[in-house]
């Protein structure tokens, strides 16, 4: 009975994933809001987190960059994830995580409460154009800022392009030739213009530009609560556990079906009417 329920929640799982671009890879940028050094640690936490829990479901990983936080934590990081869903499953987590503790940065033993963004964007298919001029791109390069040792490239390989009509900035320092970088980069520009002019069209859903008013108080998706009790809960779904541990080390595969069945929902409802 048991292997059955498996088979059709996973079953349920692909059908409720039958958006044009859910099969692809997924690129994830993950950003630090209110909260100062708090925030910047809380968002390098849901970095791990993503990664944990793409090495539990078998997907690849590439970090493609990050930018450490003076202090600690980071200011940003952009990696990709790669498998087949990899987008469709992490589609759920775009919008403002908010997270309660004491602060292990203060002396006083203080609650503290931090934001973080994370912002998830399809892989395009090559066969997808997207048409960019180059007039419209300003392209800088940088020497690697990364945690130091033998992986940092000590020449000014880092890649970063601003697209000017839209004001997108995309950044790419992980690989070690300026090519490489720049060819990555773009990879990821073209995804956010897609997704950008994608949202425009998605009004009845809430559209991944909409999470990004304000990393801060009432924007948030999920809550995550480590004192003065353990909770973390979905404000969408308002699915919730006090399991905060483990949501923490990547098990958010409850949180992912509930929103999928949730949006599967909605989605209904709007063709209906």
């Amino acid at each position: 009975m048991e292997k059955l329920e498996q088979e059709a929640q996973h079953t349920e799982i692909r059908m409720l994933l039958s958006g044009e671009h859910d099969v692809a890879n997924a690129i994830v940028t993950i950003h630090p809001g209110a909260g100062g050094i708090d925030s910047q640690d809380w968002a390098e936490m849901l970095v791990r987190m993503y990664l944990r829990w793409s090495e539990r479901s078998g997907y690849g990983t590439k970090i493609l960059d990050y930018q450490p936080g003076e202090e600690a934590g980071i200011k940003s990081a952009t990696f990709l994830v790669e498998g087949d869903f990899a987008y469709g499953y992490l589609s759920s987590e775009s919008g403002v995580h908010r997270l309660v503790r004491i602060s292990p940065f203060g002396a006083l033993g203080k609650r503290q409460t931090s934001f973080a963004s994370a912002y998830v964007y399809p892989q395009l298919d090559d066969k997808i154009e997207i048409q960019i001029d180059e007039k419209d791109l300003r392209i800088d390069t940088y020497r690697s800022s990364g945690a130091g040792g033998q992986h940092v490239n000590v020449t000014d390989s880092a890649v970063r392009i601003t697209h000017l009509p839209t004001g997108i900035v995309v950044s790419c320092q992980n690989e070690r030739s300026q090519i490489r970088n720049r060819e990555m980069a773009r990879t990821v520009l073209r995804a956010r213009i897609y997704e950008r002019e994608m949202s425009k069209k998605r009004q009845e859903l809430q559209a991944v530009e909409d999470a990004k008013l304000d990393i801060g108080w009432g924007s948030q998706i999920r809550s995550y609560v480590l004192h003065p009790y353990r909770l973390v809960k979905d404000h969408r779904t308002k699915y919730e556990t006090s399991n905060s541990d483990r949501v923490l080390d990547g098990d958010i595969e409850d949180f992912i079906y509930k929103f999928l069945v949730y949006r599967g929902v909605r989605s209904r409802d709007s063709a209906k009417q």
